[in-house]
């Protein structure tokens, strides 16, 4: 066994190499009670507070499946093109880990509720890839380990651990594609693309947030290396709960890199686990992979099996939302953007609030520029989701609203989403206690720009003699004059006016 932290080039690890991927994603799912009991889902509780004999084990405790759970799994899979069991049970996965109060995980095995699938992505260069899926089958989640003393953060080296059931039993859907051939160098694009794709799906049918930052959904990163133009597979490695986009991206790179490494020198791929590191997107050893025998399955006797009807099955399927990629193409068609502005609309996070801002009354071209703009600055200032803003889309057609209207420019507008957004009240408020109106008093405007005139002689010249160009000055000591609240373009219609020149 050769143990190496060096790396190739990522180019001439693919110059010898091909990989071969794997993603095991896991959804926690947003049902209010957890998959086996009665405890509540909610986050932030105290530890171990959403805790019964149920999800802590305790013996003499029967567990009963949450149904809201079995339905998400059904349109999971159906969305994912899957074929759905008509018979299906769970199981025993017996390991000893101090997050498993059971000391098993009742999950599925053999026979997932959902299996034979795929999905559709798209690169950023409008290449659509398609990954198959091998399964997705429903089981429960850990609890939470904290360990303590070690430097960092990990069990190894920590004085003590501390354990919070609060999240042990919360309903999980494991979705584990089949290998990933034929992506080539642009391998760690695909597996970004595939769990970003994924995430969209997840949201859209509504069973789950999918917030990576929150852990509500993590990914599992398998990855081998095989000669150019052979055929077997290589030995994997599977980097653990990787939790955002970016970092799936890294992960596979980094393991390309270093499994070509070994492989160049002779060394043999360890198959283990590993840790990923945000910080320089690195990953280490974890602990040598168990097969799936290891974990001795067998049924789980206290649970019927699971028979969703057909019925009801066809009935989820007609329920089933548009697929994501066919809905930003269509968006993309009906905003008339290109396919690089949506895949950055996309990365913002930022369709879901653009069409609702939409269907509130806002022109599609300004409320991409509000939420693609001034909220996407704050937003990246602030490190919250476009959609965790405290403003609503419902908000930001009313800014646009008074924009059309003359009441304010977009400076001003500025000035209103930053008081919606410090809590000083909805646009109208803002607007009345900062007193932000567009000053459009005939008056006020001409007062203004006799004064501007009559301070810059020589500007006022300058337009006289022909150079139009110049009035952008006495438009800027107008606006200054103003506080910003003057409509500029007036004001520049006012100032040739004045001073006898056609614009």
């Amino acid at each position: 066994m050769t143990v190496t932290t060096d790396l190739v080039s990522y180019d001439e690890a693919l110059e010898s190499y091909d990989p071969v991927m794997g993603l095991e994603v896991h959804v926690e799912l947003g049902t209010r009670t957890k998959m086996f009991c009665g405890c509540s889902t909610e986050l932030g509780a105290e530890p171990n507070s959403q805790t019964c004999p149920t999800c802590l084990g305790l013996p003499g405790s029967l567990p009963v499946v949450n149904a809201t759970g079995v339905e998400s799994a059904i349109k999971i899979g159906l969305a994912l093109h899957c074929e759905i069991a008509e018979w299906c049970r769970f199981a025993r996965k017996n390991y000893f880990y101090p997050d498993m109060p059971k000391n098993f995980q009742t999950s599925q095995y053999d026979e997932p509720i959902a299996f034979d699938g795929y999905l559709d992505v798209q690169l950023e260069d409008g290449e659509v890839f398609r990954v198959e899926i091998e399964r997705a089958h429903m089981e429960e989640d850990t609890g939470k380990s904290t360990h303590v003393g070690g430097a960092t953060g990990r069990i190894h080296g920590a004085s003590h651990s501390l354990l919070d059931y609060n999240r042990a039993g919360i309903p999980l859907i494991e979705i584990v594609t089949k290998p990933i051939e034929g992506a080539g160098e642009r391998a760690p694009e695909v597996a970004r693309a595939y769990v970003a794709e994924l995430r969209e799906l997840i949201k859209a049918l509504g069973v789950s947030e999918a917030r990576m930052d929150k852990g509500q959904m993590r990914c599992d990163v398998n990855l081998s290396l095989r000669p150019n133009g052979t055929t077997e597979f290589g030995t994997r490695s599977e980097t653990k709960n990787v939790n955002s986009l970016r970092s799936v991206e890294r992960a596979a790179r980094f393991e390309i890199q270093r499994h070509a490494a070994v492989l160049s020198t002779g060394g043999t791929i360890v198959q283990e686990t590993r840790h990923f590191h945000e910080e320089d997107g690195s990953t280490t050893s974890g602990r040598i992979k168990d097969n799936a025998e290891d974990y001795r399955y067998f049924p789980e006797p206290d649970l019927v099996p699971v028979a969703p009807p057909r019925e009801w099955v066809e009935e989820l399927r007609t329920g089933l939302p548009e697929q994501p990629l066919a809905r930003r193409n269509r968006l993309r068609e009906e905003w008339g953007v290109g396919a690089h502005d949506m895949q950055s609309i996309l990365n913002a996070g930022a369709i879901d609030p653009i069409v609702a801002t939409i269907e509130a009354g806002a022109p599609a071209d300004q409320a991409r520029k509000w939420w693609m703009g001034e909220l996407a600055r704050h937003a990246n200032e602030t490190g919250r989701p476009l959609d965790a803003l405290p403003i609503t889309p419902e908000q930001v057609a009313r800014v646009t609203a008074l924009v059309a209207a003359g009441d304010l420019n977009d400076k001003l507008a500025r000035q209103v989403i930053e008081g919606v957004l410090a809590g000083e009240g909805t646009p109208d408020e803002v607007v009345d206690k900062r007193g932000l109106k567009v000053v459009s008093d005939e008056g006020a405007l001409t007062t203004a720009v006799e004064e501007a005139i009559a301070a810059n002689p020589g500007i006022a010249d300058k337009i006289r003699g022909g150079k139009v160009q110049a009035a952008g000055a006495l438009v800027g000591a107008v606006m200054k004059a103003t506080r910003g609240q003057a409509d500029a373009a007036r004001v520049k219609e006012l100032i040739l006016a004045q001073l006898g020149v056609e614009g």
